[in-house]
């Protein structure tokens, strides 16, 4: 028992360290970026006026703008990602369907959600299970794009839950983005299953009842 809860352990810290540098590596190669292009745009926008080209140095100023209101978009977004305050404040239906909303208007791609058992799980697993989804979602956006997503939540005949996100985005990235899933979800003494059907792929996560209700 000693050995297991170790092995538990271990897995909750490695996933911890993937996650913080998944941010890092975001963060570096995004926002950070980002804003120091804006930096350097801005500079360029000094010399253009202290030489008297006021038309140039709006045009410059302009596109920072630009840039600066995507780079806060990103941010946003990333901020809503990492915890959302719907999540905390009216549970996991609402921050799903927030997900999906912000999904629709970020990338463009509609992404329906049945959810009629989303607001039986408990507080704890609602938390994990939301960064599962997520993370799907985010995973299907990545691999496409896909034409459409659907997120679902429903009751098992056991009384457990059955969450599923399906896409037809390229199927063979989302076999290689599996395990890391499937990991997660062993954590809540679950499981999760990827279904391929034609360019169709699905991942279904299973929570037994004593997990779901925490």
């Amino acid at each position: 028992m000693i050995w297991a809860d170790h092995d538990v352990l271990d897995r909750l810290v490695l996933a911890e360290q993937d996650e913080r540098r998944r941010l890092a590596l975001f963060l570096h190669d995004g926002p950070v970026q980002q804003l120091s292009g804006i930096a350097l745009m801005l500079d360029g926008a000094l010399h253009a006026i202290s030489d008297g080209a006021n038309e140039q140095a709006q045009g410059i100023i302009e596109t920072a703008l630009l840039r600066h209101r995507a780079t806060i978009r990103e941010l946003r977004d990333l901020s809503f990602a990492l915890e959302p305050v719907v999540l905390r404040d009216q549970g996991l239906e609402p921050a799903l369907r927030a997900l999906a909303d912000q999904t629709e208007a970020s990338h463009g791609i509609p992404v329906s959600v049945e959810l009629s058992q989303a607001g039986a799980i408990g507080e704890t697993a609602s938390i994990a299970l939301y960064t599962i989804l997520r993370e799907l979602v985010d995973q299907a956006v990545r691999r496409g794009p896909p034409s459409e997503i659907t997120v679902s939540v429903s009751q098992s005949v056991e009384g457990g839950l059955i969450a599923s996100v399906a896409d037809d985005a390229e199927p063979e990235r989302r076999r290689r983005s599996i395990e890391a899933i499937q990991e997660r979800t062993r954590q809540l003494h679950g499981t999760a299953e990827l279904r391929v059907v034609g360019k169709r792929s699905e991942v279904r996560v299973t929570l037994p009842a004593h997990t779901a209700r925490r």
